[in-house]
């Protein structure tokens, strides 16, 4: 009888062995213990202020599933991804937002050469212009990405280092940061490495503050790309057609721009006012069930993809800064 009673409890409540295992706290775990020692010995941290830190992080499954390539029937087409951005509520919000900060962005565009249209697309695409920086404790989505996702654990390593680097010289406390799933920060979006690396002062107050600071956001954006290698005054893509089938040994994925324009045009790439001189990239966008696009990549392309490696950004960029552009002419620029 107590036998058949102590099933019928286990039956009803589930059984410990059935319940998903609780993830060990980071603190206990070897590799972070390892983790926190490198830090201790390399950067000065004191050891007992990083393991109070790692026994109150979170592993956050959501964020694992979050960023987990999606099955290839479920990959957006690129018609789709361009109307996330490339639309009216982008539209409007960047005229007001390039409204409100005009004097910074013309300050922006002097100082290190890239066009205000395109430093509002960035940050529009990001945050939709600061109205969406994250909802994800900086340091629960990085110690997940860094100790809970093999594929790119040494980067989010890293950036987790980063990231701690950064809140211990500024002074804040590390779990009051939110930021993405993937740990950005920001009105702009930065990786902890990028923050440390690229972002500035901007508006005069002693403090670089990409969270609050719109400015601050702008400057940073703007010297990012600066320092990516950006070009002043020169093209950053052109729209493009196909013929034949010549141009498939050109549409490899890459969006590094190393071949030569008459090789493209000779092989069927057809693009009216591409620079004869220049090096570029065929980027073919997926479209799908529906015809595919294309476009030619130059160095400027390039360095937009070193804020996000993607053909599908770098063009939904330049897609809204064009679009943000044509809105401001009645504005004047």
């Amino acid at each position: 009888m107590m036998r058949a009673l102590v099933l019928a409890i286990l039956l009803a409540s589930g059984s410990a062995d059935s319940r998903p295992a609780k993830p060990a706290p980071y603190a206990s775990r070897a590799e972070v213990r390892e983790f926190v020692d490198e830090l201790v010995t390399r950067h000065g941290f004191v050891k007992g202020e990083l393991e109070y830190v790692f026994a109150h992080a979170r592993r956050e499954r959501a964020i694992l599933k979050a960023i987990a390539p999606p099955p290839a029937k479920d990959r957006r087409s690129w018609s789709a991804y361009r109307a996330l951005f490339v639309n009216d509520r982008h539209i409007g919000g960047g005229v007001e937002f390039w409204r409100a900060h005009g004097a910074a962005l013309q300050r922006a565009e002097t100082e290190f050469g890239v066009p205000a249209e395109v430093i509002v697309a960035i940050i529009g695409i990001e945050t939709t212009y600061g109205r969406n920086m994250g909802r994800w404790r900086v340091v629960d989505a990085l110690a997940t990405l860094a100790f809970d996702y093999p594929p790119r654990a040494t980067f989010f390593r890293n950036e987790l280092r980063n990231f701690l680097l950064f809140a211990r010289d500024s002074g804040i406390d590390v779990f009051s940061v939110r930021g993405s799933y993937a740990g950005a920060i920001g009105i702009p979006q930065f990786m902890p490495g990028s923050y440390l690396q690229y972002a500035i002062d901007f508006d005069g107050d002693g403090t670089v503050d990409l969270r609050a600071s719109a400015v601050d956001a702008v400057g940073s954006v703007a010297n990012f790309l600066k320092r990516h290698g950006w070009l002043p005054g020169a093209p950053v893509m052109f729209a493009a057609s196909v013929t034949g089938d010549g141009y498939r040994a050109y549409a490899d994925g890459s969006v590094e721009p190393r071949h030569a324009t008459a090789d493209l045009l000779g092989a069927g790439v057809v693009a009216p006012d591409l620079p004869l001189q220049a090096r570029v990239a065929l980027i073919e966008l997926d479209n799908g069930p529906a015809a595919r696009e294309y476009r030619v990549g130059l160095a400027n392309f390039y360095v937009l993809t070193r804020y996000n490696r993607s053909s599908f950004y770098a063009c939904a960029v330049m897609d809204l800064a064009e679009a943000l552009r044509a809105a401001r002419q009645p504005e004047g620029r």
